[in-house]
């Protein structure tokens, strides 16, 4: 039985000589940039250089001015208590925490291109501080604050060079669930360091759960109710406030005024009673920092690991919020710029005695929440910790102790993020299982050690799913030309003597060899319960659906050679639809498609599956005899009818004409598998 040829569309091949323009010489890309960079004009020159100078001009004083005024009054108000308190937390003076929120701010209002969000000292970075510096030298020695303030300038050069570098992106390789362990574990180490403040005793300084507990149970005979009793009243004032100031939109400014109140309330009960023991803050130098640059440089290689962490956590969660902040304004923002933005503030405030400062969820949130629009709200608040450092560090003297722990613990208990670990758990139990490896390894073995393993974790996950993509065997939707995942839809039927292979990943040398092995399985395991076409029993083609194919490398043209040669002593050919233009490219220069044929390449697989059943369908038809019988008449017949109706059946499909009411036959497999010539 004769066959007609089908349409097909045909595929158009790149020519090698003239397709230098998809990967340019050095030279051309050293034109294109400097031709990039005469077209920037001067003020975009000083917008890219000083963000402020975006909002600055465009400021709308009617509109913006008291917005930015309220938001950053209440910010200022919400940082001098917090910064006094994570300082305790860094195993530092108080006066350090507000040194951290006074320099940085004005630094990052004029170098950050975020217009809400709030720097300064925050809980994980100081306790990160705590944990480097306290196995170096005891808090007490001074040499422990000259460290904290050389921390802070390494920082800010380790972000400035990335920004320069532009190698944020690196970041991207840890997942949000293994920032979400980290983030839950240290939030619970952070409150347990706390609790000294509240049991009226001293515990020992560690980063594990276990240290932690047994200090706390072993010094059990110490305890003192008076600490404990204010602590705890203060805390349930700063929960009850918060969780005011998020449910109820009149009650918004609760939130910032929380840790303010319990500053006021124990400073308050302090005066009038007089205890004798709680103990207080004590005295707080009066007057802004002075000029001094970083000493102690022979202890930087031993600084430069947590450096690194502290870098991580900024650019995952400040530039992470700016973000977010950005894109709920209505501004672009540049995430390379705002890690300049927040290096600078670091390597300046480290000029002035500031440790390691980051952008703040909580204050940003306030900051955002309080209507703020620009960088204004943040000179305001800074303008706010200036007064504090000239005018108020004599009050701050009488502050309990036990009220600073209780505004950390407020703050770290949201960092608590057991909601993700229960969505998680529901929608994917391989990030679950990265929280708890984390979250376990960061409470019991250490928080450097826990972001190891976390880190380590999430790129074996990575390197695992890159080396084992998504192969998928595709099948012919009934009524259509198009082809899809056959597990995905179980109506989709496909063809003896045919394979049809997706494979949704770049290929390359890490994962040619499971993709060769996935083939193999897929030669040999055909499921035949919902196959058509010609009765075969083995496989003649091999078609490769290339579109989600975005890359490939030179190892894995030559495991096409070889799987080409493979297929060829068994009879099998490979045929591929829809590569890319660099993938086509890549495949020319490297000899694939003279190997193969050009007339192997398609541009769908549905022409792909009709040229391969053409071929499949004349291999398997036998010589007619000369003489059929009687019996077999009636069926040549029979079969020469359905051909006839097939054909026009398949003339309309592809001609695109829906006009037809109803289709000719409705069973699955009455369908045309090709056209054919009666």
């Amino acid at each position: 039985m004769p066959t007609r040829p089908v349409k097909i569309i045909p595929l158009q091949h790149p020519n090698t000589t003239t397709s230098s323009s998809l990967n340019p010489l050095p030279g051309a890309l050293f034109s294109r940039w400097t031709a990039k960079v005469k077209r920037i004009t001067l003020v975009q020159w000083i917008d890219t250089f000083l963000p402020c100078c975006r909002w600055i001009r465009t400021y709308k004083w009617r509109e913006y001015f008291q917005p930015d005024l309220m938001a950053g009054l209440t910010v200022g108000v919400m940082l001098v208590p917090q910064a006094m308190s994570y300082a305790k937390l860094a195993g530092l003076h108080p006066i350090y925490g507000l040194y951290t929120g006074f320099i940085p701010i004005f630094v990052y209002a004029i170098f950050g291109s975020s217009r809400q969000l709030a720097i300064g000292p925050v809980a994980l970075v100081s306790l990160l501080v705590s944990n480097v510096l306290g196995g170096i030298v005891n808090s007490s020695d001074e040499l422990y604050t000259e460290l904290a303030i050389l921390l802070a300038f390494m920082v800010g050069i380790l972000e400035c060079i990335m920004a320069l570098l532009r190698l944020g992106w690196l970041i991207r390789f840890i997942s949000h669930s293994v920032i979400s362990g980290f983030t839950s574990a240290s939030a619970i180490v952070i409150a347990l360091s706390q609790a000294k403040y509240f049991l009226g005793y001293d515990i020992v300084r560690s980063s594990k759960i276990v240290p932690l507990i047994k200090s706390i149970i072993s010094g059990a005979h110490k305890f003192s109710w008076p600490p404990f009793v204010m602590g705890s009243c203060i805390l349930a004032i700063l929960l009850v406030m918060k969780h005011l100031g998020k449910s109820r939109k009149q009650f918004t400014f609760l939130r910032a005024a929380g840790p303010l109140t319990a500053v006021v309330l124990g400073t308050l009960f302090v005066k009038m009673f007089h205890p004798s023991s709680i103990s207080l803050v004590g005295e707080i130098l009066q007057g802004l920092p002075s000029f001094s640059f970083p000493k102690k440089f022979e202890y930087a290689k031993s600084l430069i690991p947590t450096a690194m962490l502290i870098t991580g956590v900024a650019i995952l969660e400040s530039v992470g919020i700016a973000k977010a902040l950005a894109a709920k304004n209505g501004y672009e923002l540049d995430s390379s710029q705002e890690l300049f933005g927040l290096g600078l503030a670091n390597i300046m405030g480290s000029l002035f005695s500031a440790y390691p400062s980051t952008g703040s969820f909580s204050r940003s949130a306030v900051n955002n929440e309080s209507g703020a629009k620009t960088g204004l709200s943040g000179v305001v608040a800074g303008i706010i910790m200036c007064c504090s450092l000239l005018f108020l560090t004599p009050l701050f003297e009488y502050i309990p102790q036990c009220a600073l722990a209780a505004i950390v613990i407020s703050a770290v208990m949201g960092l608590v993020d057991y909601d993700e670990a229960i969505f998680l758990w529901h929608v994917d139990k391989k990030d679950f299982v990265l929280w708890i490896i984390t979250s376990a390894t960061t409470l019991f073995l250490g928080i450097e050690i826990g972001v190891l393993v976390g880190v380590g974790a999430s790129l074996a996950f990575v390197i695992h799913e890159s080396a084992n993509p998504h192969i998928a065997v595709l099948g012919r939707l009934p009524g259509t030309t198009v082809y899809r995942n056959i597990e995905q839809y179980p109506e989709a039927y496909t063809y003896n003597g045919i394979v049809i292979v997706r494979i949704d990943a770049p290929i390359y040398f890490a994962n040619i060899s499971s993709i060769k092995d996935r083939l193999r399985e897929y030669e040999v395991d055909a499921d035949k319960s919902s196959r058509r076409g010609p009765e075969v029993e083995k496989i003649y083609f091999v078609i490769l659906e290339m579109s989600p194919i975005t890359y490939i490398d030179s190892s894995a043209v030559q495991a096409l050679k070889d799987l080409h040669q493979e297929y060829k002593s068994r009879d099998i050919q490979i045929c591929i639809s829809n590569p890319n233009r660099d993938v086509l490219l890549t495949l020319t220069k490297a000899g694939i498609v003279e190997l193969l044929g050009k007339e192997r390449y398609f541009v769908r697989v549905h022409d792909a599956v009709q040229v391969c059943l053409q071929h499949v369908q004349s291999s398997t038809q036998s010589p007619k005899k000369p003489d059929p019988s009687a019996e077999e008449k009636p069926r040549i017949f029979k079969r020469l009818s359905k051909q006839r109706e097939e054909d026009l059946s398949i003339a309309e499909l592809e001609s695109g004409d829906n006009k037809t009411s109803a289709p000719k036959h409705t069973k699955p497999h009455l369908e045309p598998l090709l056209s054919r010539r009666s």
